[in-house]
């Protein structure tokens, strides 16, 4: 049994929704988070004053506003270490891969973003099949890593800053945790009791790197022969700024993933997965008509 780790299960079901519930809300945010700084001109005039934990909540929202509205669709190298231990090396894979994430039409006139990967290589030779067979797959982190820390999951997380240190350079720490209930869990974005930090740069209050630890996560389903294998998740994510077109969004850099087994019954057994993306370019088709006189170009 091959565990898929996904970073969200559910996030598909109603992207739809979030998406409209963002559009609201960052426009809320935008005018609120204008309202309280004045514009760039009176923030970069209050830089001795760290913002609080609301400006940077606002400012995070509406950076995920242009993401989800403005990001186009790209392609990148994706070079992926999937391993288990204790294990077979012969289970081990390194994958070689353009990974590409698409926007696509929804119902109600909507975009989702829509994650996929062409193979390359396995194990440094061509590859002959675009399964992977590799011990634990990750996905959902391009769709939807950012909006662990926004104002529509406030309802489902308590957000809370560290101190801000004195160095002008020190980013800004938002650290987070679930507050899963009845009556909000439909739109939340984890459905697992999770915590973690995000660390944003002070400057373009832009997410830099996210930690996110799921103490008790299921690894892989099971089936009618075996129960699910649940067990500690733990995943994090660095992001540098990419520039696509005309505009720059921060991408994954890399992202690292570890599913540890429950050691309550059975030995401890340790999922890895990491990633490292690079060489980003938008996604276009371009055509030209060619005159009947002249020969198309092969």
């Amino acid at each position: 049994m091959r565990p898929r780790i996904e970073f969200s299960l559910v996030r598909s079901r109603f992207v739809h929704h979030l998406r409209l519930f963002r559009t609201w809300t960052c426009f809320a945010a935008v005018l609120a988070l204008a309202g309280i700084l004045g514009g760039p001109s009176a923030y970069g005039a209050q830089k001795t004053k760290p913002p609080t934990l609301d400006e940077i909540l606002a400012r995070l929202d509406a950076n995920l506003h242009h993401y989800d509205a403005a990001v186009p669709s790209l392609f990148c190298s994706e070079h992926a270490v999937s391993q288990v231990w204790p294990g077979s090396a012969q289970e081990n894979t390194v994958t070689d891969s353009v990974f590409r994430l698409r926007r696509t039409g929804v119902p109600g006139h909507s975009t989702a973003l829509e994650e996929s990967r062409e193979i390359e290589k396995v194990n440094g030779k061509p590859a002959t099949s675009q399964k992977i067979d590799g011990p634990t797959l990750l996905s959902g982190v391009f769709e939807g890593g950012l909006a662990v820390i926004s104002l529509s999951q406030r309802a489902c997380m308590t957000y809370e800053l560290e101190p801000v240190k004195k160095r002008r350079s020190a980013p800004y720490v938002i650290r987070f945790a679930t507050a899963l209930t009845p009556a909000n869990a439909g739109n939340c974005l984890l459905q697992d009791s999770s915590k973690g930090r995000a660390f944003i740069d002070p400057v373009s209050l832009e997410i830099t790197h996210l930690e996110l630890t799921t103490p008790r996560h299921r690894i892989a389903p099971g089936d009618a022969w075996s129960p699910p294998v649940m067990g500690k998740r733990v995943l994090t994510v660095d992001y540098a700024p990419v520039a696509l077109g005309a505009g720059t969004f921060w991408m994954p850099a890399t992202i690292t993933m570890q599913a540890i087994r429950d050691a309550n019954t059975f030995h401890e057994t340790v999922w890895s997965f990491d990633a490292t993306y690079s060489n980003y370019h938008k996604l276009e088709v371009t055509t030209r008509i060619v005159p009947g006189s002249e020969s198309p170009v092969r």
